[in-house]
């Protein structure tokens, strides 16, 4: 495919100068792209890339459920910028290899990519979009993009070009504290505004007992009202009749021995805040739903000290382990934002939020080292790991699928930094089998729950206890070992993580598992009542259900065996 590989450039400026360099190594094609723009602003600039549609099956991104290859007229696109997504969008062969994986080096300017089958030439259409929003502007632009068409697993692919970013674009992540890596309890989903004092230390009482490590209190803390949305973000006052005295609140949760961390929805600014009057010239245009919020606009000084001001007083007076920094993808430049402002001291977004997001995090560092700090997707691409140690699937409340798919992809782009699940929720009249699906189908990251402890069934209770204390006793090979995942263009029919000679496997469709490894753990999150295992000939095997309970203990006979186990059930191997 490398060899049938055409590109040429479309669109951009009228005056610019264009210069692409090729470099090619081991099968991976390097497009150095350098443009000379006499100041002026960008205009959009196009990349377009063919390749012959041999073994092309489908389409992968970071989080597009959408693996269709659409025709060329349709095609399957991603936005990429510093607060929203990441530029990697990949060509899938029938046989479960990457085909053609493409990635930008720059990270923080509006990019698109897309790709599309040509049915005249029957040919992959693929386009590398430069500035898809408006920016400053430039002089001169450099980026390059990179075209891997090594015939290796997808994942393989999509890990060396998060390695090329780290190694090669100079993205470094942030330092992981431990408590970044152990469950959590959220309280969006269970409470949403409704949050009380006292229920709140009740339910971390709760979910302490069964292994839960820290709580995050949501939006609600903040205000009396109770309607949703963001009319009164903005000052970030504690509600005293819901919350009462935050640091005595805190000081008690951190007596149960849990840590705690607070949200905040960092742009918004509601109207019915005190502090409106005072940035209503500094808001970012056609932000939030123009009628009761808006974002603030961080190329301004004052508002980037606000924010950042906010957070470190929060760590410093009331004791807080971390912050829930959210809706930062709503930093978008539209309408009277585009024009030029003297007041400002920077011009370019994307500088603007890296600023605020480096002073943030200097900032709390030195108040604690360890401090946490969660993004979720949209934005968890490879700048925003720089500045947060925990990365959440994005709100997904009882969609086992897409929690499923969006945390093994986030696993993909992530590296070292630890990923969270969207919190897990179900009905409490639901059967235990159903609720333990949930934890299973994101068994990979760390999981977030967000049900009323109180309120679950004795043998809900004993479930999740359960998952929890399996969870944290094969923590390293679940957070550290090597993931895979097999037909990402069905969510993913399996997936495992194998480390120093233990794999732990988790079929979603398919109900055949073949075991490589000494030790392997299977967890049943398939409908049926049995999992087929294949190569595990004179292997112990130990079955129990999802509340941890053993139905049977043998040995294995056959190099083919059926073994009957409930659903949400676990399969102990041992040779």
């Amino acid at each position: 495919m490398q060899k049938s590989f055409r590109y040429k450039i479309v669109g951009g400026n009228e005056n610019a100068t264009i210069n692409i360099k090729k470099r090619e190594a081991d099968e991976i094609t390097y497009l150095d792209l350098n443009l000379k723009l006499n100041n002026e602003i960008p205009q959009k600039t196009i990349l377009k890339c063919v390749v012959p549609a041999t073994n092309a099956l489908a389409i992968w991104s970071s989080f597009d459920r959408v693996h269709i290859l659409r025709p060329d007229w349709g095609m399957n696109e991603i936005n990429s910028r510093l607060a929203s997504g990441m530029p990697i969008q990949q060509l899938l062969g029938f046989d479960g290899n990457n085909r053609m994986c493409v990635s930008v080096s720059d990270v923080d300017t509006p990019i698109k990519i897309r790709m599309g089958y040509n049915e005249e030439n029957a040919e992959v259409i693929c386009e590398v979009e430069f500035f898809s929003l408006q920016t400053n502007k430039k002089s001169e632009y450099n980026a390059t993009v990179r075209f891997d068409f090594r015939n290796i697993k997808y994942y393989d692919s999509i890990y060396d070009t998060v390695n090329w970013w780290e190694n090669e674009c100079g993205y470094k992540s942030a330092f992981v504290p431990e408590n970044a890596k152990l469950p959590m309890d959220s309280l969006w989903y269970s409470f949403h505004q409704n949050l009380d004092y006292k229920k709140i230390i009740e339910e971390c009482k709760n979910s302490k007992e069964l292994g839960l490590q820290t709580v995050i209190i949501d939006d609600g803390w903040q205000t009396d009202d109770n309607n949703r949305g963001y009319a009164y973000c903005g000052d970030w006052e504690v509600s005293q009749r819901k919350m009462g005295d935050m640091k005595k609140l805190i000081g008690e949760i951190h007596k149960i021995g849990m840590k705690v961390m607070l949200w905040y929805s960092v742009p918004f600014m509601g109207i019915h805040s005190k502090k409106f009057r005072e940035f209503e010239t500094m808001l970012l245009d056609d932000s939030g739903d123009n009628e009761t919020f808006f974002s603030l606009d961080p190329r301004y000084k004052k508002v980037r000290e606000y924010l950042s001001s906010l957070y470190e007083n929060a760590i410093k007076e009331w004791d807080l382990d971390g912050l829930k920094l959210d809706f930062i993808d709503s930093f978008v430049l539209k309408g009277k934002s585009l024009e030029s402002d003297e007041r400002r001291d920077y011009e370019s977004l994307e500088d603007a939020i890296h600023c605020l997001l480096s002073e943030t995090k200097e900032k709390l560092s030195k108040l604690k080292s360890d401090v946490l700090i969660e993004f979720r997707q949209s934005y968890v691409g490879p700048s925003i790991r720089k500045y947060g140690n925990m990365l959440r699937v994005g709100d997904c409340p009882g969609d086992v699928l897409t929690n499923r798919s969006q945390a093994i992809n986030l696993r993909f782009t992530s590296g070292k930094t630890a990923v969270h699940s969207d919190m897990l929720m179900w009905n409490k009249t639901d059967t235990v089998e159903n609720a333990a699906e949930q934890f299973i189908n994101v068994i990979y990251t760390v999981p977030q729950i967000s049900v009323l402890v109180d309120e679950l069934s004795d043998e809900h209770k004993r479930m999740l206890k359960f998952y929890i204390s399996f969870w944290k006793e094969n923590r390293d090979v679940l957070l550290n070992g090597k993931l895979t995942a097999e037909n990402p263009e069905t969510d993913y029919s399996s997936a495992r993580a194998t480390l120093n000679g233990i794999e732990i496997i988790s079929p979603y469709t398919n109900s055949l598992v073949e075991v490589f490894e000494r030790k392997a753990i299977i967890l049943n999150a398939t409908l049926k009542d049995f999992v087929i295992v294949k190569g595990a000939e004179g292997y112990k095997a130990k079955v129990v259900n999802c509340l941890g309970e053993t139905i049977s203990e043998f040995t294995i006979k056959n190099a083919l065996e059926e073994i009957n186990v409930s659903r949400a059930g676990i399969i102990y191997l041992n040779k």
